[in-house]
C-alpha cells in the first residue's frame, strides 16, 4: 500500500531545513534548491508545498511562531498556579528572547526576514506584520488579565504597553544576537521594565 504522507510534517520538515540554511549561512542563501538539498528532497517536493520563496519563508516564520507558543505555554506549565499575571508577561518575554539554539533561531530569522521585506515586494506581500501583531494581542491579553486581577492600574492603556515591550524585546533580542550583551544581561534589561510596570500598581 502506497505511504500516507503528513503534509504538516512534510511542511515542518521543510520549515527546519529553512531554519539550518539561514542559521549556517544566512538568509540570503535560503531558495528553494537550497532548501531541497538541505532536506534531501527533490527541488519539485519544495515547490509543490511553497510556491515561492516568499511562502516559503513565510510558512517557516509560521512555524517557528507554533514552537514559541508552545513552548511559552511549557514555561507556564511549569509554574505554581494560580499563577501571577506578572509571571505570564515575564514568561512570554523570557520566551522570546534568544537565550538557546531554538529561540535563537526564531529571533534571528524573524530580524532578518524584516529586514529583507523592506526592498522585496514579494516578501513584503505576505502576511508578516499580522505575526507581529499577532504577538503584540497575545501580550495585551496578558497585561489586561493582570489588570483585572489587579496587579495592574486600571488607567494603563494595555495595548501601548504590550507595543513597548514588544519594542523592548526585539530591540534587546538584536543586541545578544550581535554580540553587545549576553542573553543574561537582556533578561535583566527585562526585569527592570517589568519591575517598574508591576510595581506601579502597589
Amino acid at each position: 500500500m502506497p505511504k500516507t504522507v503528513d503534509h504538516e510534517v512534510r511542511r515542518a520538515q521543510l520549515a527546519d531545513a529553512v531554519v539550518r540554511v539561514a542559521a549556517r549561512d544566512g538568509l540570503h542563501a535560503v531558495t528553494m534548491r537550497s532548501v531541497a538539498a538541505e532536506a534531501d528532497v527533490s527541488l519539485r517536493q519544495v515547490q509543490y508545498y511553497f510556491r515561492s520563496k516568499a511562502e516559503l519563508l513565510h510558512g517557516t516564520l509560521r512555524h517557528l511562531e507554533q514552537q514559541s507558543r508552545e513552548r511559552w505555554s511549557a514555561r507556564l506549565a511549569e509554574l505554581p498556579r494560580p499563577y501571577s499575571g506578572r509571571a505570564v508577561v515575564e514568561a512570554f518575554l523570557a520566551e522570546a528572547l534568544p537565550s538557546d539554539e531554538v529561540s535563537r533561531a526564531f529571533h534571528l530569522l524573524g530580524a532578518s526576514y524584516a529586514v529583507l521585506a523592506m526592498t522585496d515586494p514579494d516578501l513584503a506581500e505576505q502576511p508578516f506584520v499580522a505575526g507581529l501583531n499577532h504577538l503584540e494581542s497575545q501580550l495585551a491579553d496578558a497585561l489586561r488579565a493582570a489588570q483585572a486581577e489587579g496587579d495592574l492600574p486600571v488607567e494603563l492603556d494595555v495595548s501601548r504597553e504590550a507595543a513597548r515591550l514588544i519594542a523592548i524585546n526585539h530591540g534587546i533580542g538584536t543586541s545578544v544576537l550581535v554580540g553587545q550583551r549576553t542573553a543574561e544581561e537582556a533578561e535583566a534589561v527585562l526585569r527592570y521594565h517589568v519591575d517598574r510596570l508591576f510595581g506601579s500598581s502597589g
